[in-house]
């Protein structure tokens, strides 16, 4: 085949799949279809309390909060409108498995959050609220270093769960 049939065979392909391209943008559009985006609170400032310095957990909720449209956190409760207090945030490892001679199989990852949402003057929005993650991760000592970054991916997807399911849970609180 020359070049010139080869142009020629490709010029009728992008034709023909023109249309097609254009009616799933219409399918799409029409069904309503948006991009994900951060849910909208009924508070502007939001200061966290009670995490610990550096925290993982704090840095990620900090995160998703600034990236709503209009709320921001804040470092004092005077500038606060509601005050996002973590009372419990915790990460630990069991031994479940192990083989006869003493040798782990399976670890389970745990992650541990209870928080509570309040105004500056003390009134409760979100009652003090516990969320558990759990994952089961296998373990094998020839590959040691491979399972430590496994571990470390799956606490970060526990984490940005939970981040989730907080945002939420802050999205639907009225407004104070």
């Amino acid at each position: 085949m020359t070049t010139a049939a080869r142009a020629a065979s490709a010029a009728r392909r992008r034709l023909l799949l023109a249309p097609a391209a254009w009616a799933a943008s219409l399918t799409l559009a029409g069904c309503g279809f948006a991009l994900r985006r951060a849910p909208e609170m009924q508070f502007q400032r939001v200061q966290l309390k009670g995490f610990a310095a550096h925290s993982p957990l704090a840095q990620e909720l900090r995160q998703s909060i600034d990236s709503s449209p209009d709320t921001r956190v804040v470092d004092s409760a005077a500038q606060a409108q509601v005050v996002l207090e973590a009372l419990t945030d915790s990460r630990d490892r069991g031994v479940v498995g192990s083989t006869a001679t003493g040798l782990v199989r399976e670890f389970e990852l745990r992650m541990h959050f209870k928080f509570q949402l309040r105004t500056p003057g003390g009134q409760e929005l979100i009652a003090p609220t516990e969320l558990t993650q759990t994952r089961d991760l296998s373990y094998n000592e020839g590959v040691a270093l491979a399972k430590q970054y496994e571990e470390a991916s799956l606490f970060k997807s526990m984490q940005s769960d939970i981040v989730s399911q907080v945002m939420r849970r802050l999205a639907a609180v009225p407004k104070p």
